[in-house]
């Protein structure tokens, strides 16, 4: 593996245990694409260090739970200030 590629698996996965981000905000972050984020953890991180890709899965698994919840409390905001413009 590519150093500057591994470089790269190792600063994103520490940036995901330490912060918790999803997958979409960690690309946001790095400049990267949402796909390569995945790669870099799915594949390249579960080769070269498998106990943090263990906690990595926990985190998103943790995110897919919950992503319902956040969507709707997104889309009542939205409404809201919908509705706030309306009679603003």
């Amino acid at each position: 593996m590519n150093k500057m590629i591994r470089n790269r698996v190792e600063e994103v996965s520490n940036y995901i245990l330490k912060t918790k981000q999803t997958v979409r905000e960690t690309a946001k972050i790095f400049g990267i694409s949402k796909s390569t984020v995945h790669k870099d953890i799915q594949e390249r991180l579960k080769e070269l260090d498998l106990s943090k890709y263990n906690q990595i899965e926990k985190i998103f698994k943790e995110h897919i739970e919950t992503r319902h919840i956040l969507g709707g409390q997104s889309t009542k905001i939205k409404y809201q200030q919908i509705k706030q413009n309306m009679e603003g």
